[in-house]
């Protein structure tokens, strides 16, 4: 097994080194031992959860029991089939959402066509996995490696994985743009990402208006090469599912109008905001049909 330093796992994670002496000492840290005045931590160990003092929302409970059962039909699988349909939609996938169905029902591809995209089922079952684990770690303060994570399981497996300079679960290598407007350069991706992270965690009770600035500002960030978009929109889940903030998903009659929100953020934060209520409302719908 491959060990580090306290020093290294510190930068990892972006806490101070005290602080992981302390977690250390407090048999926090799986596998971590001293040598001599040295402690020495696993390479693949994860930095502890702070305890969430807001109990678990019952839509997150309710996804994960119904994760957890394989059951069909609930709110998990309804989430599952329009975040990623509407998501990956967006981003110019081809499948329809009959197809993403069918995929995340039976792991086949039903009806196809000539012009169906390996890489769109690629990242349909992807962003399946995507969902699991952000259900199974919602709880958890969200971390760049979180993030990374994210971005490996989006992209495994796809034709961008086989490209020398894409970095799969890592920030992008080559700076880029979006909506013809420019983006972090790759060697200020992790200060301005980490900067994010910490500006939101040090709010006390997180409302869907900061959800919605941390939203604008990592997209303006775009720290992949690609899968940015679906990324973020992951997040939005994660963070609603945390604070216990109804989510939303954007739908295609919403897509354009969310383009602007996003354009406009800042000088107009209604433009997004009402695009959000909207989608919030249908899911609203939702929660209210099965009961929760």
């Amino acid at each position: 097994m491959e060990y580090i330093s306290v020093v290294k796992f510190a930068e990892k994670y972006g806490v101070s080194e005290r602080t992981v002496r302390n977690y250390c000492a407090e048999n926090k840290i799986d596998g971590a031992f001293l040598t001599g005045k040295t402690w020495i931590i696993p390479a693949d160990a994860v930095l502890p959860s702070k305890k969430n003092k807001a109990r678990i929302s019952p839509l997150l409970q309710r996804m994960r029991q119904e994760k957890e059962a394989h059951l069909k039909g609930g709110i998990y699988h309804r989430t599952q089939i329009d975040l990623t349909y509407n998501s990956n939609h967006i981003e110019g996938s081809r499948l329809t959402k009959e197809q993403t169905r069918f995929i995340f029902e039976t792991n086949t591809l039903g009806i196809t066509s000539e012009d169906t995209r390996i890489d769109d089922i690629m990242e349909t079952v992807n962003h399946f996995r995507c969902i699991d684990y952000i259900i199974d770690h919602a709880t958890d303060q969200i971390t760049e490696i979180h993030i990374k994570q994210l971005h490996k399981i989006l992209k495994t497996n796809t034709s961008d994985s086989q490209k020398s300079w894409f970095a799969v679960g890592d920030y992008k290598r080559l700076a880029n743009e979006v909506g013809g407007e420019e983006t972090a350069r790759p060697d200020d991706v992790h200060k301005r990402l980490k900067s994010l992270l910490s500006k939101y965690y040090k709010i006390k009770t997180v409302t869907l208006e900061d959800i919605l600035d941390f939203h604008v500002e990592f997209e303006r960030i775009h720290p992949f090469q690609d899968g940015n978009g679906r990324i973020g929109r992951l997040l939005i889940l994660w963070q609603c599912l945390q604070s216990g903030i109804v989510p939303f998903i954007i739908t295609e009659d919403l897509r354009l109008f969310y383009y602007r929100g996003l354009q406009n953020w800042e000088q107009t934060n209604g433009y997004l905001t009402d695009t959000c209520l909207s989608a919030q409302d249908n899911y609203q719908a939702l929660l209210n049909y099965f009961g929760i």
